[in-house]
């Protein structure tokens, strides 16, 4: 599973440092995608990004392909270098808007990748209250 909440900087060559308890998790190449929702990026291990994929497969045509191309358009499928550290294309840098510090977020059964004043931002918007209510709405 994967866990945790991690600060690291995005060097001059967009390189950042996946830490190696989300490594292992992740296996030896695994995929950075945008995400649909946020201006953030998504981690999946290469099984994971397959499920995570299976539901569009099953939808219409159009919406499955307008999807689809938005998704893999600018995936990257990034095996990390000997310290840890992955590449991340400019165009992935511009859509998750990262300049200089980047955090890395396990999410479960995926990882994020913020830049770092959009995700204290985020934070910072957290309606605890209501996130209980919804939980307990759920039986949680």
């Amino acid at each position: 599973m994967l866990g945790g909440e991690y600060r690291h900087g995005l060097d001059a060559k967009n390189r950042i440092f996946i830490p190696a308890k989300l490594r292992e998790e992740l296996g030896v190449t695994f995929v950075v995608a945008k995400d649909i929702r946020e201006s953030c990026l998504k981690i999946y291990s290469l099984a994971g990004w397959e499920n995570y994929i299976a539901p569009l497969k099953q939808q219409r045509r159009n919406l499955s392909e307008k999807i689809m191309r938005f998704l893999h358009a600018s995936l990257a499928q990034v095996t990390p270098d000997s310290q840890g550290r992955i590449v991340l294309p400019q165009e992935l840098v511009e859509y998750a808007e990262i300049d200089k510090n980047v955090i890395v977020v396990g999410c479960g059964d995926y990882a994020e990748i913020w830049a770092e004043n959009a995700y204290d931002r985020l934070k910072g918007e957290v309606d605890r209250d209501a996130m209980i209510a919804e939980l307990e709405e759920l039986g949680l």
